[in-house]
């Protein structure tokens, strides 16, 4: 109990969020119990979302019923995130062979895993691109 209480206090500036006003009173409660490891996501959660978690419950609840968004579009969003980041550090090694071309031109000579390389590398780059393609489609 000590761990949710704490938890309450370093999240302060989120438990405080509310949602905006609506013109219609909401005269209905839900109440719902949670062990220690689904509070600690559900709070997580609302933390990122930078809510309050009851708000994020609600709304999370509300979405769902709605048929407007689902765990896995979540899970496709978080992972879309994902392979766009990994894609720009993947454009990243261009910098790399950028510099061995120029030691190339430089000297006349390459070493010899620079063309293996740089093909690997645009392999990789374009099954990301392909990856984050799909995962785009999906969340349409």
């Amino acid at each position: 109990m000590a761990d949710i209480a704490d938890s309450k206090a370093r999240h302060g500036e989120a438990q405080g969020a509310r949602r905006s006003r609506q013109g219609v009173r909401r005269p209905h409660r839900v109440e719902f119990a949670l062990t220690v490891e689904e509070f600690r996501m559900l709070d997580a959660a609302a933390g990122r979302a930078g809510l309050a978690r009851g708000a994020y419950a609600a709304e999370a609840a509300l979405a769902a019923a709605a048929g407007t968004a689902t765990v896995g579009d979540m899970t496709l969003r978080g992972a879309l995130a994902e392979l766009i980041r990994a894609s720009g550090l993947v454009r990243r090694i261009g910098v790399n062979l950028n510099q061995a071309v120029a030691k190339l031109n430089a000297t006349g000579q390459r070493s010899g895993d620079l063309l293996p390389y740089a093909e690997e590398s645009l392999r990789r780059a374009e099954r990301l691109d392909a990856a984050a393609e799909q995962v785009r489609k999906a969340l349409r």
